[in-house]
């Protein structure tokens, strides 16, 4: 039998108009601190988004979205944040907020390979596959 990793996940969001609540799914990260994971997957679908905000600037949206990876892998290209454990970095990544990019609430599986696991989450929740 395989070892089996607890993790948490949760979904990058794109609100375009917070007082609307409209969202469009853009991503998830998966933290998985037995395994060591912290990782995500994003991918901005235009078409989508300028269906439901045609004014919305899509240069300034990725640009936010570019962070996400960054945070996840830590270091230097994640600035100060980059420094701090994964525990803590995930934790920053899933903190509410009310602006464009926000997540959703945090949810919990268990699978023996994290990274199938954010794949899998990626193609049902993101891709609608």
């Amino acid at each position: 039998m395989h070892e089996r990793f607890v993790f948490d996940y949760a979904v990058v969001r794109i609100v375009p108009r917070v007082d609307r609540g409209e969202f469009l799914n853009a991503g998830v990260i998966v933290f998985s601190p037995t395994a060591g994971f912290l990782d995500c997957r994003i991918e901005l679908d235009h078409a989508r988004l300028l269906a439901l905000a045609p004014s919305i600037d899509i240069a300034v949206v990725e640009s936010y979205l570019e962070a996400i990876p960054k945070i996840c892998a830590g270091g230097g290209e994640a600035g100060s944040i980059g420094d701090l454990p994964q525990r803590a970095r995930f934790h920053w990544l899933v903190a509410p907020r009310s602006t464009v990019i926000q997540t959703s609430a945090v949810h919990s599986g268990v699978h023996e390979d994290p990274r199938a696991a954010l794949e899998g989450l990626f193609e049902k929740l993101v891709r609608m596959g």
